[in-house]
């Protein structure tokens, strides 16, 4: 019996998925090679590149050959390569550079992902199995891989901070940032808010480098830097507290003590704005339920946590004293809840 066509499409179809690692991994070397950076004075031949990149050139032409079909980079008729603009996102000083996300992404994030089955059949964190760890206590014994981390986390915060400070009105606020890493958020907030002023809370590791990056973009006269634990206390004093993508890590008994510790420092007249990805109650077959979908995932096997609906939030922020008032999704893929004490 012969086979139908669609059936065989549709096999291609899985292959493609089943095999989409190579991508990632290739944008990985790339990003971990810099040669989105050796490339941004100009077009370059592959035994150049091997020269500055201690590699073997021929292997390496193979990996620009793979960049090119991933239009990366593009092969010029002379043999050698020049970077795209989108290849220009693995470079150091783009604007809007992921390239600290593609080198955790491809190492730590992608070990954990081979533990996805064990955290489905216990509910457990995969990376927990792998480190030994809950939570992010992993990152206070490896520098390297809490400031690979925490660069990769600002350069995906950017992509979220600039639709929030153009979507909510920050005008004239105190503005804090719990759990805000090295501030990525605060710092867009207060550029699009001149006569915004900010206080950044967060562990003492991401606190010191932020302090710097604040000092580098003039933002360090209006903000304060402050460290502490979030389950047990968050300070008072701000009009309107942020919360990106803290809430996602947690399980809810964990995410409520973040939340009732919220919930003792916003003042009646002041609000919580939770910056989340908002799962929608059926996942369908789209690009953005995909994203959904990947996050949460990522958030069982990383963390034994969860991307949320709104109606779940809604449930999380009652059981702490708090109103949902409104829930604004934004171009980037996340939706601000914002909430009022009662």
């Amino acid at each position: 019996m012969n086979t139908p066509p669609d059936e065989v499409e549709l096999s291609r179809q899985a292959l493609s998925v089943i095999t989409s690692n190579w991508r990632t991994q290739t944008m990985h070397a790339a990003a971990k090679l810099d040669l989105a950076d050796l490339l941004a004075k100009g077009p370059r031949t592959h035994e150049d590149l091997a020269q500055a990149t201690g590699t073997h050139a021929p292997s390496l032409r193979r990996l620009l050959a793979a960049m090119c079909s991933l239009g990366l980079c593009i092969e010029e008729p002379s043999g050698t390569f020049a970077v795209t603009p989108f290849g220009r996102t693995l470079a150091s000083d783009s604007r809007c550079s992921v390239k600290s996300w593609a080198i955790f992404w491809g190492s730590s994030g992608y070990a954990t992902w081979t533990q996805l089955l064990y955290s489905v059949e216990t509910g457990k964190s995969g990376r927990a199995l792998l480190t030994g760890k809950e939570g992010f206590s992993h990152l206070a014994e490896d520098p390297a891989m809490a400031a690979l981390f925490n660069q990769g986390m600002v350069e995906l915060t950017r992509l979220v901070a600039i639709e929030v400070a153009r979507a909510y009105d920050f005008r004239g606020k105190r503005v804090m940032d719990v759990g805000g890493g090295y501030g990525e958020l605060l710092a867009q907030i207060l550029a699009a808010n001149p006569d915004a002023s900010g206080v950044l809370f967060d562990m003492p590791h991401a606190i010191s480098r932020a302090r710097e990056q604040f000092a580098a973009r003039g933002l360090a006269g209006r903000s304060e830097f402050l460290s502490g634990d979030f389950f047990s206390s968050v300070p008072a004093g701000a009009d309107v507290y942020c919360l990106k993508s803290v809430i996602h890590d947690w399980n809810d008994e964990r995410a409520l003590l973040i939340l009732r510790a919220c919930r003792q420092a916003v003042k009646p007249a002041a609000r919580l704005l939770l910056i989340e990805r908002v799962l929608p109650e059926r996942l369908q077959n789209t690009p953005e339920d995909q994203m959904f979908a990947q996050s949460d995932l990522h958030m069982l096997v990383a963390l034994a946590a969860q991307e949320r609906t709104e109606a779940q939030y809604a449930a999380l922020l009652q059981a702490s004293g708090f109103e949902l008032r409104q829930a604004t999704p934004t171009r980037s893929g996340f939706t601000m809840l914002e909430a009022a004490p009662v």
